[in-house]
């Protein structure tokens, strides 16, 4: 204990205690200033990194959800319309897929599928399509705000659809024919299809002719 004491006796002299207040006290206020600055700063940059990556992937979700919105109502829509939002879906999908972020690949794949869904069953009177949108809008909300609960059910719902393809609903396939007749008989033309929509129950679609062109022959 005699170089405690020896200690203590150099901090009460008055060298030691001009050496303490002028030195090694201020020395000490600097290191501890410089760690709490670095981890306030450390904070900040993560903070606004956070808040950047929300933005981005809000910018993301909001465009496929505007692509969700133009599927939803695919059927009733001409030709420069369909043109227009099958180039603004495409744009949302890479968007996504080139967000940094666990899972980006995973969500594209799932709208891209849900997308295609909604184009399918956007025939008059068919309430499938709205269901698919209103599903598809809270699951990409959900991934905004939750990435990675959002992430585990897109991966559980591209899994099951990949061993559960039975084909189109048979009541939506009805329900597009009857709509199809509706516009060939008004327009005197049968009408455009998404590349992937389904006519009838597996056949081509044909182009219907007009009814003056019909009656001539």
């Amino acid at each position: 204990m005699t170089w405690w004491n020896d200690l203590i006796d150099w901090a009460r002299s008055e060298g030691g205690r001009t050496l303490i207040l002028g030195a090694i006290i201020p020395f000490v206020a600097i290191i501890v200033g410089a760690i709490i600055g670095a981890v306030i700063g450390r904070s900040a940059v993560r903070r606004l990194v956070g808040q950047r990556d929300h933005e981005t992937r809000a910018s993301a979700v909001t465009a496929l959800i505007q692509a969700g919105q133009d599927a939803a109502k695919w059927h009733s829509q001409s030709a420069a319309a369909k043109e227009h939002a099958a180039h603004l879906a495409s744009e949302a999908d890479v968007m996504v897929r080139l967000l940094p972020i666990s899972g980006a690949g995973l969500a594209a794949d799932w709208a891209t599928h849900q997308l295609a869904e909604m184009r399918t069953n956007s025939v008059s009177y068919s309430y499938a399509a709205d269901q698919t949108f209103a599903e598809y809008r809270d699951r990409l909300v959900l991934w905004l705000h939750k990435p990675g609960k959002a992430k585990k059910l897109f991966a559980t719902d591209l899994q099951r659809w990949k061993y559960d393809d039975n084909g189109p609903d048979p009541l939506v396939v009805e329900q597009q024919k009857w709509a199809e007749e509706q516009v060939t008989a008004t327009n005197h033309q049968a009408p455009e299809h998404a590349p992937s929509l389904p006519v009838g129950h597996g056949e081509p679609a044909t182009t219907a002719l007009p009814a003056a062109e019909s009656a001539a022959r």
